[in-house]
C-alpha cells in the first residue's frame, strides 16, 4: 500500500468530517475551486468547520452564496466567502489572482469538467485540458507568492483514476490532428493534474509548499457527470475490463482532499498521489485503482510545466 498506511487510520468509507475531526485550522486561509457543489462543497464545509477562512472560487457566484449560507463555522472564525472564477477563461483566472491579497495556506484545485462534447476555448484549446489543467496551473502559479508567504502551504490537485486512460499526447494535446475522444481527453487532463503535483513539489519545496494529487473515487450525485447521463454507466465507459464498481457519496469523496489540505497526519508529504486516504499503489490493468507510471514520471512533469507556460505565454522567471 504505502509507507504512510500505518499512520493514517482512514480509508475508502471515511468522510471529510472524520479525517479533519480534532484539527484546528483557525488562522489558515483556503481556496476551494468548484466549492459550491459535490465534493468541492463538502471539502469547503469540512475545512470551514475546522476554522479555516474559506473562499469558494466558482463560476456561479449565486449558487456559491447559497451554499456558503449553509456552512457552519466556529464562533470565532470568518464565514465562508465567494469569488468568481471560470477556469476555462484565463482572464477570469488572472482577475482572481489579482484580487487576492495576503497569504494563502490551502489551495484545493477541485473543479473540473468530464467528457463533454468536443468544445474549444477562445484560444482553440480542448476544453477539458484547458479547464482541468491549464486553468488550475495558471491559478496555482499565479498564487505562488501568496502560497510562499504562508510558510507551509498545501496545494491539492483533484485528479481521477481516469488518468490511466491516457498519458499526455505532447504532439497533439488539443486533438487538432487526431479524432476527438472525450475519455482520452479527460484522462489526459487528469494525468496532467498528477504531473503538476510532481513538478510543483520539486520546484516549490524550498518555499515550504507541499503539492499532492488524489483520486476521490467514483462519486454519486454530483454535477461532474452531467455530460454522461446515468452515472452508473460510467465504469463501462471508462474501462470495460474493470471489476471495481465501488461508489462513494460526496462526503466520502471529499475525505482524501481534506486529509491532504489540512490533516497533520500528512504534514511534509509532497509530490504524491493518494486514493482512499493513502498513497496509491501502482496501477494494475483491469482494476480501477492505483497510479500509472507515466503520471509520476519526472521528465514528463518537467516537460508539461514548460509546455503549459508556453501555452499561457509566460516564462519561468515569473513564478520561481
Amino acid at each position: 500500500m504505502s509507507d504512510l498506511a500505518d499512520d493514517i487510520p482512514f480509508g475508502a468509507t471515511s468522510t471529510a468530517a472524520e479525517v479533519i475531526a480534532g484539527t484546528d485550522l483557525r488562522g489558515r486561509r483556503a481556496v476551494v475551486t468548484g466549492g459550491a457543489s459535490g465534493i468541492g462543497a463538502e471539502t469547503a464545509r469540512a475545512l470551514a468547520g475546522a476554522g479555516a477562512e474559506v473562499t469558494l472560487a466558482v463560476r456561479d457566484t449565486e449558487a456559491g452564496a447559497r451554499f456558503a449560507k449553509t456552512v457552519v463555522t466556529p464562533p470565532d472564525s470568518r464565514p465562508v466567502s465567494v469569488a468568481a472564477l471560470d477556469l476555462a477563461d484565463q482572464a477570469s483566472v488572472a482577475a482572481f489572482v489579482d484580487l487576492w491579497t495576503g497569504p494563502l495556506h490551502i489551495l484545493v484545485n477541485n473543479a473540473g469538467v468530464m467528457a463533454p462534447p468536443e468544445t474549444r476555448t477562445a484560444q482553440g484549446w480542448e476544453l477539458q485540458f484547458a479547464t482541468n489543467h491549464l486553468g488550475h496551473f495558471a491559478l496555482s502559479t499565479g498564487l505562488h507568492p501568496a502560497l510562499k508567504e504562508a510558510r507551509g502551504a498545501r496545494v491539492v490537485a483533484v485528479s481521477s483514476v481516469g488518468h490511466v486512460n491516457s498519458d499526455i499526447a505532447f504532439d497533439d494535446i488539443h486533438f487538432e490532428r487526431r479524432p476527438y475522444d472525450k475519455w482520452l481527453a479527460y484522462g489526459q487532463s487528469k494525468t496532467a493534474n498528477i504531473l503538476f503535483a510532481v513538478e510543483g513539489a520539486k520546484r516549490w519545496a524550498a518555499d515550504r509548499i507541499s503539492v499532492n494529487a488524489l483520486n476521490p473515487g467514483r462519486i454519486t450525485g454530483t454535477n461532474l457527470s452531467r455530460y454522461i447521463g446515468d452515472v452508473s454507466a460510467a465504469p463501462a465507459s471508462f474501462d470495460p475490463t474493470s471489476t471495481d464498481v465501488s461508489w462513494k457519496n460526496a462526503e466520502q469523496g471529499a475525505a482524501t482532499s481534506v486529509l491532504l489540505a489540512g490533516s497533520p497526519l500528512v504534514a511534509g508529504v509532497t509530490g504524491r498521489y493518494f486514493e482512499d486516504c493513502h498513497v496509491a499503489p501502482p496501477y494494475v490493468p483491469g482494476v480501477r485503482r492505483g497510479v500509472a507510471d507515466y503520471a509520476l514520471d519526472r521528465d514528463n512533469a518537467a516537460r508539461l510545466w514548460h509546455v503549459s507556460l508556453d501555452m499561457l505565454g509566460r516564462d519561468d522567471t515569473a513564478i520561481a
